[in-house]
């Protein structure tokens, strides 16, 4: 079933139905809904009876979405990323994986882009067209981006792409090129908080969870509930800079390298009075930069496993009576892709 969009989601899902292209390239940081907003184009060009504002929602194509079982529209991803959006992977790569003859990928495998081309070069089914939809679109190789590139450059002729990304920069920029690109919008933090309290989150941390991640909502509810609190987080840096490895034991471990990330980042903003955030703040001593990237070395993930999503804290509000060396706030003047 579908679930009701987010306010700054449908309108931009408005906005880019009135275009006309073969190639879209959503991107901005992680966070901001690329992937929903992908979904819901494909959903759009591929419903019986569309409108201004997007698809029916009660056709059969719009179950067919929903129950990931729609024959023109193909998710292009990482096995990880099927998994967690609950796409079917094909028969010989779910076959491998119960067998434990591998792991699921974590990169867009080329044998998937040749099931792609060739399932673009098919009619469509339903008579609607087909679509592609292809996320993260940075999880391409170079052989697997040329592949896609090939098709971009010769696209058939009822087939549409939809590639969402959080980090565009690193595609091709033949790929770029080929598509229309679409920077994802920031919502207005009066409009983020309300839908943050319809998805679930307490009232007493939506406020401040949004702030923490950069005023990028899917990125709050990407954290596990026990990582999801206000209160947790005032905690946070005193604990870093004490070692107390297990303040992380209800964590799962991306939320835990993300957020030692974005806890150095803004701990060296401070020690190096970066110009581009406005402190209020009392000293912080130099260690605890230190304090942070020792936790994550040794405790949370080998060194060449240490990669997550790219962001920074843009607010760390400690709580009083936490001690002159665990009250800081860091302000952003503005925001970073």
């Amino acid at each position: 079933m579908q679930t009701e969009l987010a306010p700054w989601i449908r309108s931009q899902l408005r906005q880019l139905l009135v275009q006309r292209g073969h190639a879209w390239l959503l991107q901005g940081p992680s966070g901001l809904g690329q992937y929903t907003l992908a979904l819901e184009l494909a959903r759009a060009w591929l419903c019986e009876q569309p409108h201004a504002d997007g698809a029916c929602g009660t056709c059969a194509s719009c179950h067919a979405v929903d129950v990931r079982t729609h024959a023109d529209l193909m998710a292009l991803m990482p096995e990880v990323t099927l998994m967690q959006t609950h796409w079917p992977l094909d028969e010989k790569a779910q076959a491998e994986i119960d067998d434990k003859k591998r792991k699921p990928s974590k990169e867009i495998r080329v044998e998937a882009m040749r099931q792609a081309v060739e399932f673009a070069q098919r009619t469509s089914s339903r008579g609607r067209g087909k679509v592609v939809l292809v996320y993260p679109a940075e999880q391409m190789n170079g052989v697997t981006a040329n592949a896609l590139l090939k098709t971009l450059e010769e696209p058939p002729g009822d087939v549409r792409f939809v590639l969402a990304s959080e980090s565009a920069h690193q595609l091709l920029p033949t790929i770029r090129s080929r598509c229309i690109a679409h920077t994802m919008h920031w919502p207005a933090r009066e409009v983020a908080v309300p839908w943050l309290l319809s998805q679930g989150v307490a009232p007493s941390d939506a406020a401040s969870m949004l702030r923490a991640m950069g005023d990028r909502p899917e990125d709050v509810l990407g954290f596990g509930p026990s990582a999801r609190s206000s209160t947790a987080w005032s905690k946070l840096p005193g604990a870093v800079a004490r070692g107390e490895v297990e303040f992380f034991k209800d964590w799962n471990p991306p939320d835990v390298v993300d957020t030692l990330q974005k806890l150095c980042h803004d701990v060296a903003a401070v020690d190096t009075a970066d110009p581009h955030l406005r402190l209020e703040a009392d000293p912080v001593r130099n260690h605890r930069n230190g304090k942070c990237f020792d936790v994550l070395r040794d405790h949370v993930v080998p060194a060449e496993q240490q990669r997550t999503r790219t962001g920074q804290l843009h607010e760390i509000e400690l709580g009083p009576g936490a001690g002159s060396d665990d009250h800081l706030r860091v302000a952003a003047t503005g925001r970073r892709q």
